[in-house]
């Protein structure tokens, strides 16, 4: 997987504010700092929606497991 190092980012950043124009480019920054931020809570919501499927998971067969002992 590729890296990006400190250069490539400061050759993105010129270029983007050579684009967007020195006026634009704090409000485009806030706006993609907020989309990564709204993607990063949907990603952290649908791991602890995981963890909690494996949990449920693991109680349903300890339950399963006692049910077993007792009919014996």
């Amino acid at each position: 997987m590729p890296t990006i190092g400190w250069f490539e980012i400061l050759i993105v950043v010129a270029i983007a504010i050579i684009v967007l124009g020195p006026k634009d480019f704090p409000v485009m920054l806030k706006k993609a700092g907020s989309w990564i931020g709204t993607a990063k809570r949907y990603v952290n919501n649908i791991q602890n929606e995981v963890s909690n499927i494996d949990i449920d998971e693991d109680k349903i067969d300890k339950e399963i497991k006692e049910d077993n002992k007792k009919d014996d």
